[in-house]
């Protein structure tokens, strides 16, 4: 056995002489047991991942934002791009809440936009890494002002496409191209001449266009969002078509309301139903 190791260890140090690392055998010794240890944590660290991205699913589920938050902000310098996109997401949801203060949720709208990057770095053929970057990154927008706003909207639409190249059946992200034309259908005067100034060709877009998006969206996965059905809704109210407008609406509003956008877009839907 000593012969063996010493043999070995003649062959790990010519390997190191070559480029120019000098070790003593000692070193040699606790390089040898490092390279044993890491080989270890990192078998170890791939069933962690698969536990905790299993946990933290359950929770999400479950709209626990708060328990989600702490689970995962605990591998914020993780490599993994499944878990840093859902970093992001729980972020941005942490960031959302009523209770957030107005200080803490900045914070948190900034660092969901940073672990959506880094997912997007660690894999780019991620498509759910492109569509929490997407989001994130119009979140930073409201803070950023109008100009930066416009500024990202190709980027933050590239991004979603990507999304949809690489996961056709998101009915989500279809969903978010859709509020992308909507937003720039009924874009006011002044912001068009903002865009104007930062696009030689700016970003345009139509209600007719959102709507055919909104209506992808529902083929996908039929009832996934109140949202979708609200601008389903609104669309059709702005292409004068109320009998429509009726149905969607209505929909929104019987919407089994499970988080406080749910219950947003409930109040939303009555007050317009009301106004019809």
């Amino acid at each position: 056995a000593s012969v063996e190791y010493t043999s070995h260890t003649r062959l790990v140090l010519r390997k190191s002489l070559q480029r120019g690392v000098v070790l003593s055998t000692g070193s040699l010794l606790v390089y040898e047991a490092h390279k044993l240890i890491s080989g270890f944590a990192e078998v170890h660290a791939s069933f962690k991942v698969e536990d905790v991205i299993e946990q933290a699913d359950y929770l999400y589920g479950s709209g626990e934002t708060e328990k989600l938050y702490r689970l995962l902000v605990q591998h914020k310098n993780s490599d993994d791009a499944e878990l840093l996109w859902r970093l992001a997401r729980s972020s941005r949801d942490l960031a959302q809440l009523g209770s957030t203060s107005a200080e803490e949720k900045k914070q948190l709208t900034y660092d969901s936009l940073e672990y959506a990057k880094k997912a997007l770095e660690k894999n780019e053929s991620n498509s759910a890494a492109h569509k929490w970057y997407g989001i994130c990154l119009s979140d930073v927008g409201d803070y950023e002002g109008i100009k930066t706003k416009i500024g990202n909207a190709i980027i933050i639409k590239e991004h979603f496409q990507r999304a949809i190249e690489l996961n056709p059946k998101d009915a989500t992200t279809i969903h978010l191209i859709g509020i992308w034309c909507y937003s720039f259908a009924e874009m006011p005067w002044y912001q068009r001449k903002i865009a104007a100034t930062l696009f030689a060709t700016p970003p345009t877009s139509t209600f007719q266009e959102a709507l055919r998006y909104f209506h992808m969206a529902e083929e996908a996965d039929p009832n996934f969002y109140s949202k979708n059905l609200l601008f389903l809704g609104k669309t059709y109210l702005k292409l004068n078509n109320k009998k429509m407008a009726l149905l969607w609406l209505s929909k929104a509003k019987e919407y089994p309301a499970q988080t406080e956008e749910d219950k947003q877009v409930q109040k939303e839907a009555l007050e317009l139903l009301n106004s019809i």
